[in-house]
């Protein structure tokens, strides 16, 4: 039964396609006949951007499409400096994306998920969500099998703000310290002996066919992963209403209404990278089981606020009731929401 407070008002990614809650027909499958057209995609230059991106280019290829890359570097690329929560979160990963639809030269930009800010600016819309891979968090050391194996004090990297908080939780003694750069750059870093272990997304790690670096895949109760985490969004301009038609064939329904919810968390919470949040959806008989937890960045060491519930979710709106539903359960439990 879905909370009557509301914490925000509902945003369903800005922009629903008109068949974004028919019947899915599938992944590479398109709602009905249309005639080929010639679109470019906006990328980041990563090795993992890049694939995610090529992966989009080979299914709108197979129906038909001309499709090419360009390729982009964000400032978020740039920056490596400084924590993502310390130069401007995470919109410093798809500004230049989004500049180059506003401006014609490239037709769509395809996102990490977890790296889209909760509100897209006017005049974007979030087109369609592609089937999830592996939304979990991974162990990637070269010496040490689990965190459980690792000394005391022994130093773990990453820069998420969620996973130091849901690190601390589970060992208090390690050294966390940050770790910034693309997924090959962490892992130099780590063979290099910068730290003792690393955690990674493991979705990252599986598409770059570098599963052999993962010694242990985090259970979600032990590490709750980040809202979208794991999925692949697809961005256009809101006027782009023969894209919007498109992309609603390629859309896997059931990821983007988990997603809707784990977003709606974080939005009504005011959440970016700068705020230790996470927020996970999981199918049990028919219903979406959605958790969250909340960390104090004031106070790194203080209990995680947790909340959860579940619904019958059918659509989007639904999902997104979902997820104001549990951040109105972690705000009553003492989780504050960022201004």
């Amino acid at each position: 039964m879905l909370a009557s407070a509301a914490c925000c008002e509902p945003l369903v990614d800005h922009v629903r396609c008109p068949a974004a809650d028919k019947e899915e027909t599938g992944p590479g499958v398109a709602p009905y006949p249309m005639s080929s057209l010639s679109l470019t995609i906006a990328t980041r230059e990563s090795q993992l951007a890049l694939w995610q991106a090529e992966h989009v280019q080979h299914i709108l290829q197979r129906l038909g499409h001309q499709v090419s890359l360009l390729g982009m570097t964000t400032l978020g690329d740039q920056i490596l400096d400084r924590t993502l929560s310390k130069v401007g979160g995470k919109g410093l990963f798809v500004k230049e994306l989004e500049t180059a639809l506003e401006t014609g030269r490239a037709d769509l930009a395809v996102h990490s998920l977890k790296d889209v800010p909760m509100e897209l600016p006017p005049g974007f819309a979030l087109a369609a969500v592609l089937e999830r891979e592996d939304p979990r968090d991974a162990w990637v050391s070269n010496h040490y099998a689990s965190l459980q194996d690792l000394p005391q004090g022994a130093v773990v990297g990453t820069s998420s703000l969620r996973r130091q908080v849901l690190l601390r939780a589970l060992r208090p003694d390690l050294d966390i310290q940050p770790l910034r750069g693309n997924v090959n750059t962490r892992l130099r870093k780590l063979d290099e002996g910068q730290y003792d272990g690393i955690v990674l997304a493991a979705a990252g790690l599986k598409r770059l066919a570098l599963d052999a670096r993962i010694r242990h895949a985090f259970d979600t109760d032990t590490m709750l992963p980040a809202a979208g985490q794991g999925a692949l969004g697809i961005e256009v301009r809101s006027d782009r209403q023969d894209l919007l038609d498109l992309f609603a064939g390629l859309a896997d329904q059931r990821t983007w209404q988990t997603v809707t919810a784990e977003r709606a968390v974080s939005r009504c919470m005011g959440g970016s990278c700068s705020m230790p949040l996470a927020a996970h959806g999981e199918w049990k008989d028919g219903q979406l089981w959605l958790r969250a937890a909340w960390g104090d960045e004031a106070n790194p060491n203080a209990p995680l606020v947790s909340a959860q519930a579940s619904a019958a979710v059918t659509d989007l709106d639904s999902g997104d009731a979902l997820g104001q539903q549990v951040a109105a359960l972690l705000q009553q439990a003492g989780a504050q929401v960022r201004r």
